[in-house]
């Protein structure tokens, strides 16, 4: 079982060159939670391949440092609050909904203001932003949706109820865009993967080691891998990498789908 190791506490903001094949040159890219994690990976990447990015986060210091890397623009906006989306660019041809949040309590001791929270950081932020930015999408006639969903969005785990209720929400919001969308020019899809190596996961694995009176390494191996093929956390710029391709030229058919990165979890 490998056990992964605590990560430094950041990686240098990344400048990025210009594109020797510029994919998504002219482009206007969206990505919410994009100060760390999965979002900063996938806002590297989307602006590697050519795109301006809309970095949106409410840590304010980490957002600008990563829009000045790649050339981008900072939104330092706190989504708990869903008319904070009003305040956002509404020129994007490619949202990645990304921000999330996590709370780990059985149903009968769950905290109602963070279930509803929870809702409104993933479900309804995400909702309000598509609302916002696929009228400028099918009035160009391109756009990609990418909804960073979670095999929490296939399958359930306990402790979890208002993540697992919160994705579940997301799978089906992007398949009513996709539906909704076809005819424009815009697919919406999600990716799922397992557990990533993120600030979000790793407070995870401290707050389940508590719940469960068991120590870190157990929880990896025990709860978070124990149904995984893949004995090791993801990477978030391999998620990145599967974004990125759902936003290219040859995926224009892809649409509606849910694209599971979870090492064999859901195999079983």
């Amino acid at each position: 079982m490998e056990t992964p190791q605590r990560p430094d506490p950041g990686p240098a903001p990344l400048t990025v060159p210009p594109p020797a094949n510029p994919l998504l040159a002219g482009r206007t890219a969206l990505v919410t939670g994009a100060a760390s994690g999965i979002g900063r990976a996938c806002a590297q990447a989307l602006a590697a391949a050519g795109a301006h990015v809309h970095v949106v986060d409410k840590a304010a210091e980490a957002a600008k440092s990563l829009a000045e890397g790649i050339g981008g623009t900072a939104w330092v906006v706190d989504l708990s609050d869903p008319d904070a989306v009003d305040t956002l660019p509404d020129d994007a041809d490619i949202v990645v909904n990304n921000a999330g949040l996590q709370h780990v309590a059985p149903v009968h001791e769950f905290p109602p203001e963070r279930f509803a929270l929870i809702q409104r950081v993933m479900v309804e932020t995400p909702f309000r932003i598509l609302r916002r930015t696929l009228p400028g999408m099918y009035e160009r006639g391109w756009g990609r949706v990418v909804n960073i969903s979670s095999v929490h969005g296939l399958r359930a785990s306990p402790y979890k109820s208002a993540y697992v209720t919160a994705k579940h929400a997301l799978e089906g919001l992007s398949k009513v865009v996709a539906l909704e969308a076809a005819g424009h020019g815009v697919t919406s899809n999600c990716v799922c993967p397992g557990y990533v190596r993120t600030p979000l996961v790793e407070n995870q694995i401290a707050d389940q080691a508590r719940t469960h009176g068991i120590s870190e390494e157990e929880v990896v191996g025990r709860v978070m891998l124990e149904r995984s093929a893949i004995k090791r956390l993801i990477e978030p710029g391999d998620v990145a990498e599967a974004v990125l391709w759902l936003c290219g030229p040859r995926t224009g058919h892809i649409t509606g789908t849910s694209l599971s990165m979870d090492g064999g979890w859901t195999a079983n």
